[in-house]
């Protein structure tokens, strides 16, 4: 009969523990400071976000998709080349932001391919105003010596919201 009991404490103890305190501070959960409800972007006038640990592959989904992949999913890869003229590999994209509010992003792009040493472009305070999309270039010197044609794919490595 013991035995019974304690299991039904141990359940009931994990449904409450999941319930309210598995939910962290984004949560549902109840504290004296709330009225019933919660948002991650609500009005207290101020918002920060821990965007910079986040990875993308170029144009494909974003592992595991938590709120943390925000930033790099408002990142599209339009083009990544080689450019004999200045000699520096380049990748275009289009960051777009669909929220309520402005930010800078930061980008990190890797560019990679069969027998190429990786190399790295990266661009910083890159402005896009609250529900539009602003479009720029990253670029890195080429660090071989032949035409470019062995970086066969660039992703985004790390993009983050300052």
């Amino acid at each position: 009969m013991k035995l019974r009991h304690a299991r039904a404490i141990a359940v009931f103890g994990i449904a409450v523990f999941a319930l309210t305190g598995a939910r962290g501070s984004h949560g549902g959960g109840c504290d004296n400071s709330s009225s019933g409800s919660s948002s991650s972007s609500g009005g207290s006038g101020s918002h920060s976000d821990n965007d910079n640990d986040n990875n993308a592959t170029s144009g494909g989904s974003l592992p595991g998709g938590g709120s943390a992949d925000k930033a790099a999913r408002d990142v599209t890869i339009d083009k990544c080349a080689y450019d004999a003229a200045t000699k520096n590999l380049t990748a275009k994209i289009t960051v777009k932001n669909d929220g309520a509010l402005d930010y800078d992003y930061s980008v990190t792009m890797k560019f990679t391919g069969a027998g190429a040493t990786s190399a790295t472009a990266v661009k910083t305070g890159i402005a896009v105003t609250a529900g539009s999309s602003v479009s720029t270039e990253l670029t890195t010197p080429y660090p071989g010596t032949g035409d470019g044609s062995e970086y066969t794919k660039c992703e985004v490595s790390r993009a983050g919201r300052i």
